[in-house]
């Protein structure tokens, strides 16, 4: 269970926290022995950061400004603790408060995110991503960015809305009736609040977190970037008054591409269920996609 200080726990697979495509390539091309061997033979060497790395300095960063222990960043690890040195090691070398592991050795790590208590799981394998969802914890596949990190230290989360923050009961109305019949009855059902999705409970952490800091000195901020327009607004902008939890910012884009709305925003990290959304924002911002609802359905 998670300690009851702290406000978030995220858990972070070693490929998400470092680039270990070196690594991958020897064991796809040679096979396990020889990615053993080679994993032994460059543990002093310090990995470089892969896509979740800001996002996880940033969050650790957090931890200090506030003098106590507020988020806690769990490693979930395919590799053996025998090959995971290494990313100890490189863990030290970049000075990451990371005291938690679970190393599994080729078997999947994501069932020791709800034994550690997670709000949050990020990796780059989607069998991953889609087992913690379905286990209940919210879950992104980390896709990789041309674009460098927003430079600041204030953390810039971005949540797409129906399927990632709300669940999808609102989208299914627009894959299977269309955009007018959506407009339509999200106007009816405006004052009756959307149900959560499965990033709410990491959004109400992120509230929680915010709430320590006044708001001239908080360093993170949230956003809301949908492509509902008005009048399907006011169903959502109820719907988080009535969970009491304020998004920094709020983009209804009516259908526009997100991307440069992104880059606009410095988002260190954007959740969206749409992979193909997820890839237009990737030449902008890190993206996460969330393999849930009607949209990932086969």
């Amino acid at each position: 269970m998670p300690d009851p200080e702290t406000f978030l726990t995220i858990a972070v697979s070693s490929r998400a926290l470092f680039d270990l495509d070196a690594s991958d390539a020897v064991f796809r091309e040679q096979g396990l022995e020889a990615y053993r061997r080679y994993q032994i033979e460059h543990e002093n060497e310090v990995l470089h950061p892969g896509e979740g790395f800001p996002f996880v300095t940033k969050l650790l960063n957090i931890n200090r400004r506030l003098g106590e222990r507020r988020v806690d960043i769990v490693l979930l690890s395919r590799n053996s603790a025998d090959t995971g040195l290494r990313i100890f090691n490189s863990i030290a070398a970049h000075n990451l408060d990371i005291v938690r592991a679970a190393f599994s050795s080729g078997a999947s790590p994501y069932p020791y995110a709800e034994a550690f208590g997670c709000d949050l799981f990020l990796s780059t394998e989607p069998e991953d991503v889609t087992g913690a969802l379905e286990s209940g914890i919210a879950a992104a596949t980390l896709l990789g960015s041309r674009q460098t990190a927003n430079p600041t230290q204030t953390l810039k989360i971005a949540f797409d809305g129906d399927a990632v923050l709300f669940s999808d009961q609102a989208e299914r109305v627009f894959q299977e009736q269309g955009l007018e019949a959506f407009a339509a009855s999200e106007a009816q059902a405006a004052d009756r609040p959307l149900k959560g999705g499965p990033f709410k409970p990491f959004l109400e952490g992120l509230h929680r977190l915010q709430r320590e800091f006044g708001e001239d000195a908080c360093p993170i901020r949230t956003a809301l970037v949908t492509a509902r327009g008005a009048p399907a607004h006011e169903r959502v902008i109820k719907t988080l008054r009535a969970w009491d939890i304020r998004l920094d910012e709020s983009l209804f884009l009516g259908g526009r591409d997100k991307g440069a709305f992104l880059r606009a925003y410095e988002a260190d990290v954007f959740f969206d269920d749409q992979r193909g959304n997820c890839e237009a924002a990737g030449r902008h911002v890190a993206i996460g996609h969330v393999p849930h609802g009607v949209r990932n359905e086969p």
